[in-house]
């Protein structure tokens, strides 16, 4: 685990605060919140990440949600998805077990808006405040401090909370009401899908012509069809390398819930649905643990 980039914070009053979930996110955020003084308490299934992180950062780990969320003025927490999130957060072991009322719970999952809803409306009769605020900007902008943090619920509650996640974040954002987060985490990931196919597409069409990619791509990046992800990720995939960043299971996963949400608000996501299609393709040749830029693999014989 790479350590975190140092940073300069907005300022805010240390707190007593807790993180569930040290993957490759979470370990580089609660970092962040240590690193801007507060006192941190780690949980994460597997101890070994807890205790390195305790080892790098200080602070304490905890044997369950429910002792990490103990007495905290606010739990944060970033797991895989729906089933984990409710896994750590309810129950006799759960966060919300060991939470005080008055506290607040920031879920940065990327899950459902439903699942978002529902933990919301059981917060409230725990006397605890929720907001959903999943984040965009990968390993990089985690370990950089400078994530997008998207967030739905009540005003007040996310008043409370923003300028401590500016420990981690750039721009941190009330959506709306709970389960907005959510909802604008998956605008994101449609954007992505379409981008990521597009680029894999045009290079792969520029290395069939004999173009040289590298000086292709500083010239178009220019104008009009510059984006971040071709900064970032487009002279790696004319390389061939995919070990950066997110992963395509963790996509499929998201675009998973982009699809339901669709069925259930009625929205039409025609490309979307058909580069999900793609990564399952990407699954197939052993892709799942491959960057999301991976989408060219298909477009080459290589």
């Amino acid at each position: 685990m790479p350590s975190i980039n140092v940073k300069s914070y907005k300022p805010a009053a240390a707190l007593k605060v807790a993180f569930l979930g040290l993957g490759v996110m979470g370990f580089p955020m609660a970092g962040h919140l240590s690193r801007a003084g507060h006192q941190v308490t780690v949980y994460n299934r597997s101890t070994s990440k807890a205790d390195a992180w305790v080892k790098e950062f200080g602070g304490r780990g905890a044997k369950t949600p429910k002792e990490a969320a103990h007495g905290a003025d606010i739990v944060f927490c970033c797991v895989g998805n729906d089933d984990d999130l409710r896994s750590v957060v309810l129950g006799e072991h759960g966060a919300f077990a060991g939470m005080k009322k008055g506290a607040i719970f920031v879920d940065h999952t990327t899950a459902s808006a439903e699942v978002a809803r529902e933990l919301y409306q059981i917060a409230q009769k725990h006397g605890i405040g929720f907001i959903d605020a999943p984040v965009s900007g990968g390993q990089a902008g985690a370990v950089n401090g400078v994530l997008t943090v998207m967030c739905g619920g009540d005003s007040a509650i996310f008043n409370t909370i923003e300028p401590i996640a500016y420990a981690y974040g750039q721009a941190v954002t009330l959506l709306g009401e709970s389960g907005s987060g959510q909802l604008c985490k998956m605008v994101n990931q449609i954007c992505i899908a379409g981008l990521v196919q597009g680029l894999s597409e045009a290079i792969a069409f520029g290395q069939a012509a004999k173009l040289d990619m590298h000086k292709v791509l500083k010239v178009v990046s220019k104008g009009a069809a510059q984006s971040w992800q071709m900064e970032n990720r487009g002279a790696t995939m004319v390389d061939g390398k995919f070990d950066y960043g997110f992963a395509v299971d963790w996509m499929r996963k998201d675009l998973g819930l982009v699809l339901s949400e669709a069925k259930h608000n009625g929205a039409r996501v025609p490309v979307t649905a058909l580069v999900d299609q793609f990564y399952a393709d990407v699954q197939q040749m052993g892709g799942n643990r491959w960057d999301t830029s991976s989408l060219i693999k298909r477009l080459r014989n290589d």
